[in-house]
């Protein structure tokens, strides 16, 4: 993975939750190093370029990477890369992502088409409003603490249904039904700071802020925050804009 302290960490969790996740979710990751040269070969001869590339081993290759896809969603010139019969062989027994991505379950924000991935890319999790408990920190947390994932971005949207619901019941005193609730608790933090903020467009203000704060708090996680110490991974803040494709990074980006 590009990273010295990747194989000790591995070595460490071998036996444990490693183990234990692959019981529970069946997931299979690939072993260090191997097939890399696998990937490039197969890539090249039946997808199109980044598919032929090497695996983005570091936070900034992988962020490259998710930017570039994203340039060409905008664009219109997708090339579909990772999702022909032959990538799906490769990656039936193992799977190597270079991203985790935490996002909405809007039906407009599907994360790898606006990324232009394709299969054994990318970790996808998407809850309403991209909130977070601690199943889905530790869903987030596989990637990076069992792989060496590099990169972990959290992506808020454009008119979120689930965030405009909690603010305006939040405003007016009121609960949401059933367990839309619990997405309502969870966002007060953003919701406390957005009216703070006094801004013409609160429910946009919130979606912001709220994105922002649950990066900053996977950034901190003390599980995560010294892998991102080292280096060995980022945890970036984004907004996608449903009328032009386009997302926009808020804070995080890796530099180096």
């Amino acid at each position: 993975m590009g990273s010295v302290g990747i194989p000790q960490r591995r070595a460490v969790l071998t036996g444990g939750l490693v183990a234990t996740a692959a019981l529970i979710t069946g997931c299979s990751s690939k072993a260090e190093g191997a097939g890399a040269t696998k990937t490039a070969a197969v890539g090249a001869a039946t997808t199109p370029s980044p598919a032929a590339t090497t695996r983005p081993d570091s936070p900034r290759t992988a962020f490259a990477r998710l930017m570039d896809g994203n340039a060409r969603w905008v664009e219109g010139t997708l090339q579909h890369p990772d999702r022909d019969p032959g990538r799906r062989e490769l990656v039936a027994q193992e799977q190597d992502p270079y991203g985790v991505i935490l996002s909405c379950i809007d039906s407009r924000v599907p994360p790898e088409l606006l990324f232009d991935t394709g299969l054994g890319d990318l970790f996808v999790l998407r809850t309403g409003g991209q909130v977070v408990g601690p199943v889905v920190t530790g869903s987030v947390e596989y990637g990076p603490m069992t792989s060496g994932t590099p990169l972990i971005l959290v992506l808020g949207h454009q008119r979120c249904g689930a965030i405009k619901a909690a603010y305006e019941a939040m405003r007016d005193g009121k609960k949401l039904p059933g367990n839309l609730q619990a997405i309502s608790d969870a966002l007060r933090p953003a919701y406390t700071e957005t009216v703070k903020a006094k801004t013409g467009d609160p429910v946009d203000t919130m979606i912001r802020i709220h994105v922002r704060q649950t990066a900053a708090d996977l950034r901190s996680n003390k599980d995560l925050a010294p892998l991102v110490k080292k280096g060995e991974l980022a945890v970036v803040s984004a907004y996608y804009s449903l009328d032009t494709g386009r997302v926009e990074v808020l804070a995080g980006a890796p530099s180096a």
